[in-house]
């Protein structure tokens, strides 16, 4: 079917943008540091659950090992580090400024997967990540400062350490997925992007077992536990962004390069403009709008054979 890849990298998008509207209720009650663990643990079920349904096995012990090794970096390096550094720069440098630095994983993939990977890129494809980039980027910082408010109560001091946290989700979000193309690429075709997903979560999970007992941090997961609301949202928000869209977004790369898949992934801050509108009531511009439609423009290159 034409245009596979690219249906389901936008599927992907949308499964991405209702998750976060999920972690984030989850968070505002418990914190996001326990979420992490809890949406990894639900997504671990979930996959256990499918996969022997759908294979007669709880994990995909027939990879080669591999498969096993580069999903398991991924899953390390994108699940674990890459989340981490994330949330530390959301605090450190703000939404805005971090997610603009987060959105540059997706030439960064381009560049990684044309050394590594041999990838090939055409010129219209270059054009079409820097306009959906320089769209996405209008919408990042759409707001603008209320008028009576003092200037020095909205000044943001830019840290070396928040842009080292940024750097570090960005090069998270695109080295981990290099890897997962890597790993899922074999001599007979591609492997499961469900069994692959699973193997990354896995990783992911080990580490983050290791960090909170590091971190002494258990105490706020068994909390987070006992808050039934918060409980019901983080599972919800795990079957639709770790269980569906990560591995959705390990299906589009059968059918896609890792820069052009990136770029579609990249648009979840536009996707995100209906649910601020209808759900949380905000106001957003025509800066906003002029942005989307900018993003658009530029999916639409990548869609250019």
């Amino acid at each position: 079917m034409p245009y596979t890849g690219e249906l389901i990298a936008i599927t992907t998008v949308l499964c991405w943008t209702v998750s976060v509207q999920f972690f984030e209720a989850a968070a505002i009650r418990v914190g996001s540091t326990p979420v992490n663990i809890i949406r990894i643990t639900t997504a671990l079920i979930l996959f256990g659950i499918f996969l022997f349904f759908k294979n007669g096995y709880l994990i995909p012990l027939d990879f080669p090992l591999e498969a096993w090794i580069f999903l398991s970096l991924s899953g390390i390096i994108g699940f674990f580090l890459g989340d981490i550094c994330l949330f530390k720069a959301l605090v450190e440098l703000g939404p805005r400024i971090a997610l603009l630095i987060f959105s540059l994983s997706a030439p960064v993939a381009a560049l990684i997967g044309w050394t590594f990977l041999s990838e090939t890129y055409v010129l219209h494809q270059w054009a079409g990540m820097l306009v959906t980039l320089s769209g996405v980027g209008l919408v990042i910082f759409e707001k603008k400062r209320p008028k009576n408010m003092s200037r020095q109560l909205h000044q943001r001091v830019i840290t070396l350490k928040g842009i080292f946290f940024g750097i570090g989700a960005m090069l998270g979000q695109a080295v981990g997925y290099v890897l997962s193309k890597a790993g899922m690429q074999t001599d007979t075709g591609f492997l499961d992007a469900f069994a692959a997903t699973q193997i990354r979560a896995l990783s992911a999970f080990v580490c983050f077992i290791i960090f909170f007992t590091l971190t002494r941090e258990w105490h706020r997961v068994i909390r987070a536990v006992k808050d039934t609301r918060a409980l019901v949202f983080t599972a919800t928000g795990a079957l639709i962004g770790p269980f569906l869209g990560v591995s959705l977004s390990l299906m589009a790369l059968h059918y896609l390069s890792t820069g052009v898949a990136s770029t579609f992934l990249s648009m979840t801050p536009v996707c995100i403009i209906p649910f601020s509108i209808f759900i949380h009531k905000e106001h957003v511009s025509i800066r906003a709008f002029v942005g989307a439609i900018i993003a658009v423009g530029g999916i639409w290159l990548l869609m250019v054979k």
